[in-house]
């Protein structure tokens, strides 16, 4: 089984980083045949906090947050469509001896695990955010974004048992952006990121066969879940006829 595991993702993995490397090329391409009064490029980073859910934290626990952070890229296609590729690292973790369940109690686990991520997303505005040079604040808009990741992780326990530390996630979730003063924005930011492992935590299949208690509920696979607040510069490109 763990066998088929490694070759199914495997054969995703070619299939992400065609997407990734389209993606880029139409941002690109973008750059090159869209007016450049209308071009709006940005980058920008920030800071912020993961959350788990899996075997060890099967509710949001706001004690398990870790700390994490985020550089990304966007290209505001539209005042209503924006493409965005982020990279991000941070670290996850939790404790079975703080969560209020007597099985978490008597199984008495902890872990902490290293992330980092490379996603592509789209963005969508529910309100027309001008991409302009506006000189005081005041342009902002809620939005809702998804698409897709590629993502590594690192328990800093001992392999309980042997799989892939690897693979695809779903990225989704919204976000709230302000532009402050051009040409600096701020944005504020909850996303959820579906996984196709169970071992974010170490627990999964056949992870510990002689004690049933240490063993993870393998019907659920694990979420991880970032809030960040970012900062982003827009460039301006003027045309000169």
């Amino acid at each position: 089984m763990i066998r088929v595991a490694w070759a199914v993702g495997t054969a995703q993995l070619p299939v992400f980083y065609a997407f990734v490397k389209k993606s880029v090329l139409l941002v690109l391409a973008a750059l090159g045949a869209v007016p450049l009064l209308a071009q709006k490029v940005e980058l920008g980073g920030g800071l912020g906090v993961l959350h788990y859910k899996g075997d060890i934290s099967p509710a949001f626990h706001p004690a398990f947050a870790r700390p994490g952070g985020h550089l990304f890229f966007r290209y505001n296609a539209s005042q209503a469509v924006s493409l965005r590729v982020q990279g991000m690292m941070g670290q996850i973790g939790a404790d079975d001896r703080q969560v209020a369940n007597p099985f978490n109690q008597a199984r008495g686990r902890s872990f902490r695990t290293r992330i980092t991520e490379l996603s592509t997303d789209i963005e969508y505005n529910f309100l027309n955010y001008k991409h302009e040079n506006l000189k005081k604040a005041g342009n902002w808009t809620p939005y809702v974004f998804g698409g897709l990741a590629l993502f590594s992780f690192k328990p800093n326990v001992f392999e309980s048992a042997p799989y892939r530390k690897n693979g695809l996630a779903l990225p989704f979730g919204t976000g709230i952006k302000w532009q402050l003063r051009s040409p600096w924005s701020l944005g504020v930011e909850f996303g959820m990121r579906k996984t196709f492992t169970d071992y974010l935590d170490n627990l999964g299949p056949g992870s510990d066969l002689d004690n049933p208690k240490a063993q993870g509920d393998n019907t659920h696979k694990d979420f991880y879940y970032y809030t960040s607040v970012s900062l982003s510069y827009t460039f301006y490109r003027i045309w000169c006829p």
